[in-house]
């Protein structure tokens, strides 16, 4: 087991270059934090693991299309779309 003392004490010099290291490192996950947490990039990620369930629900592994997945959703989707309808004329 090594000692964690260093052997010999840090130079004024050596501690600011670690001071100045650790700044820029803080500011490089700062800026990584504010990008992952804009709006912008939470709502593309979004966007993006929608499409890549969709893609899942629709495509085989090999990249086939699952027509009877592709029916089912299409079937949902107008039947919404008459739900919606009918309560339109309802008031």
């Amino acid at each position: 087991m090594s000692d964690p003392r260093p052997s010999q004490p840090k130079s004024v010099d050596q501690i600011e270059a670690d001071i100045a290291a650790a700044r820029e490192r803080l500011a490089g996950t700062v800026d990584e934090l504010h990008t992952r947490t804009a709006p912008q990039e939470i709502a593309r990620r979004q966007v993006q693991s929608a499409r890549e369930k969709f893609t899942e629900a629709t495509r085989t592994p090999t990249g086939e299309l699952r027509t009877e997945r592709v029916a089912a959703l299409a079937a949902a989707a107008v039947a919404l779309i008459g739900l919606g309808a009918v309560r339109r004329r309802r008031g």
